[in-house]
């Protein structure tokens, strides 16, 4: 009897460096869903998890010179999507801010979007912002 062995699950990623501006940042946005639409993912939330990190990335982990990091990738049923930026001193965040405030509601936006989300701390001076968003992936 011949013995079946499944193949592993599959593993997509996808890594890009910008510059830590507004521009790269809404570049961050249209590349990740760009990435996800070709992977047959669903795009209710990924995007803008991906637009809040890389923002905050571009104002608050900017160092002139030094870019940040995008990866998306896809394991089993679980989109990770992960920015990594060159402030390892400035930990994100995650605090009640004013209904009239024109910013400071994008980690409170991911915590709202994502299953899971944190920070790793380096390798200095860096560190990752992270989010998970389960998708039910399989198939793809």
């Amino acid at each position: 009897m011949k013995q079946q062995t499944q193949s592993p699950t599959p593993t997509r990623n996808f890594t890009v460096l910008l510059s830590p501006t507004p521009r790269g940042a809404r570049l961050a946005r249209l590349l990740a869903t760009e990435q996800l639409r070709s992977w047959g993912l669903p795009l209710d939330k990924a995007p803008q998890i991906v637009a809040e990190l890389a923002a905050n990335a571009a104002t608050h982990g900017r160092v002139p010179g030094r870019d940040f990091r995008l990866t998306l990738y896809v394991v089993g049923d679980t989109l990770r999507i992960e920015v990594t930026d060159t402030r390892g001193d400035r930990d994100p965040q995650l605090t009640a801010t004013a209904l009239d405030a024109e910013s400071g509601r994008g980690l409170v936006l991911v915590d709202v979007l994502a299953d899971r989300w944190g920070v790793v701390p380096g390798p200095r001076p860096r560190k990752t912002v992270w989010a998970e968003v389960d998708c039910r992936c399989k198939g793809w």
